[in-house]
């Protein structure tokens, strides 16, 4: 049985933003660490911060040694200015203060650097419930959907 990884899916996506020639990269929020590793194919150095101390311990387990994975909250951690040439992150930005976190994480990147993040949006229920609703559905359907592309039943 093949199951479709929403955030493994979008991996591709942040990645293809890194330019290229880029050295170093920062991945925000990194969980288990599979996009710190994914980027680290890609260029010489990644930080991954994650403030969830189960998280970055198994990012540690999971990236090479060009990715230094760092427990801690990216709002209160310090980032050096211009030291970035990409900052990636996969579902983290919601979970923090938007305009502080875009504020600290523009002074982090590099002149002609590149923030590349996909972000779930705040919802305010009821209001929006039927629509959250509908894109539940449709987001199960696109992944049934692209698990029957990728993988079609041989008959």
């Amino acid at each position: 049985m093949f199951t479709w990884d929403h955030n493994a899916y979008y991996h591709r996506l942040l990645l293809r933003h890194v330019p290229r020639g880029a050295v170093r990269v920062l991945d925000v929020g990194c969980g288990a660490g599979a996009l710190a590793a994914s980027a680290a194919a890609r260029v010489d150095h990644v930080d991954a911060l994650d403030r969830d101390p189960v998280m970055a311990e198994a990012a540690r387990h999971r990236v090479p040694d060009n990715v230094t994975v760092t427990q801690a909250d990216v709002m209160d951690h310090p980032l050096a200015p211009s030291s970035y040439d990409a900052i990636v992150s996969m579902s983290t930005l919601h979970h923090l203060p938007l305009a502080p976190a875009l504020s600290r994480l523009a002074v982090a990147l590099r002149s002609g650097g590149v923030l590349a993040a996909i972000a779930l949006p705040r919802i305010g229920l009821p209001r929006e419930a039927p629509l959250e609703i509908a894109a539940v559905a449709c987001h199960h359907l696109v992944g049934a959907a692209l698990i029957a592309i990728q993988h079609p039943l041989h008959t």
